[in-house]
């Protein structure tokens, strides 16, 4: 992770199980300009179980005819598929991130060679997966959708237990429905994870459009993470909520333009203020002839572009003292 935000292109499952498509959506990262590309690492019988039911939003995009384990089922990614996305990444210089969804998966990716273990919203309560997690010592990125600040500290003491540093964890503040309505977002929740545990923040975006994740850098997110799709007609659960590449590519672009303009909280003119500032403040001029010996007031001089002379800020000084010499109007005074 890097000291500007680091920007994650979740593509999560909107491969759709097809490899050629996931190779696809990480070609559409890297041209985004996203640092790194994340799948899901599972397999659907240790993740759900045959009854478990579809989330409302997986019945509206997907339809109800098949049960959560089955639209799983469909959607995993093997380790071949895992090592021909690592090498591909390599090949195209992005990151490779996945979320594993059970120690299995763990160890997968471990020995795959992933350094940075991204724990999915619906893992933080899974104290054994947590254990797992935290004594592989790695990087982690902890989503927070749907917990609450005492679940959200139980996981993180797990894993600062377990062997993780808490300097290597980020919290990402999430809003776990797809898409995620705007007042239910609460943004400001992303602050008060970062006061309250004392670790760096970020935000896993499920809203529409991409004025929330700018948001979120503007306030100091270390970590955007945003679904990617290449099309967000295609079938499957996540697609609706995800943003297209051009999307995405907008909204790298904003935040990039951001993380420029917050620069480093030093007040003081920049170089090209310093350029402009000769030329729009102003100087004490004489606004009628002047002559020698005669007073300085009101009646004759007054500030006017450009800088140079002296500054109005010494009208009170001035007002009342004799002109050392003569000057012409538009002439900028001085009293020696």
């Amino acid at each position: 992770m890097k000291k500007n935000v680091f920007i994650v292109a979740e593509a999560g499952v909107n491969h759709n199980g097809s490899l050629a498509l996931a190779k696809k959506l990480v070609a559409a990262a890297k041209i985004a300009g996203a640092d790194a590309v994340k799948f899901q690492t599972f397999k659907a019988s240790s993740l759900a179980a045959a009854s478990a039911p579809k989330a409302a939003y997986q019945v509206r995009t997907t339809g109800s005819s098949d049960s959560q384990f089955q639209m799983l089922k469909k959607l995993e990614l093997g380790g071949l598929a895992h090592k021909v996305l690592w090498d591909y990444c390599r090949k195209l210089g992005i990151r490779f991130l996945s979320s594993p969804f059970d120690p299995e998966s763990v160890d997968f990716l471990l020995k795959l060679g992933l350094h940075i273990i991204k724990v999915p919203s619906g893992e933080i309560t899974n104290l054994p997966y947590l254990r797992k997690v935290g004594a592989a010592r790695r990087k982690i990125i902890l989503s927070t959708g749907m917990a609450t600040l005492k679940e959200t500290g139980a996981a993180l003491k797990v894993l600062t237990t377990a062997g993780t540093a808490r300097r290597n964890i980020v919290l990402l503040h999430c809003s776990t429905e797809y898409p995620a309505p705007m007042k239910d977002v609460n943004l400001s929740a992303m602050l008060t994870l970062a006061k309250k545990f004392k670790v760096r923040v970020g935000y896993s975006d499920h809203t529409e459009g991409i004025e929330v994740s700018v948001a979120a850098a503007a306030l100091g997110a270390e970590v955007i993470e945003k679904h990617l799709t290449l099309d967000r007609k295609m079938k499957g659960p996540d697609h609706k909520a995800s943003l297209e590449p051009r999307e995405f590519r907008d909204m790298v672009k904003a935040i990039r333009n951001i993380e420029a303009a917050l620069g480093n909280g030093i007040k003081r003119p920049s170089l090209c203020e310093l350029r402009n500032a000769k030329v729009v403040r102003k100087s004490l001029t004489a606004i009628k002839s002047i002559a020698k010996g005669e007073a300085f007031s009101r009646d004759n001089i007054a500030p006017m572009r450009p800088a140079g002379g002296m500054s109005p800020m010494l009208w009170d000084k001035v007002i009342g003292c004799q002109a050392p010499s003569r000057f012409q109007p538009g002439e900028k005074v001085k009293l020696t």
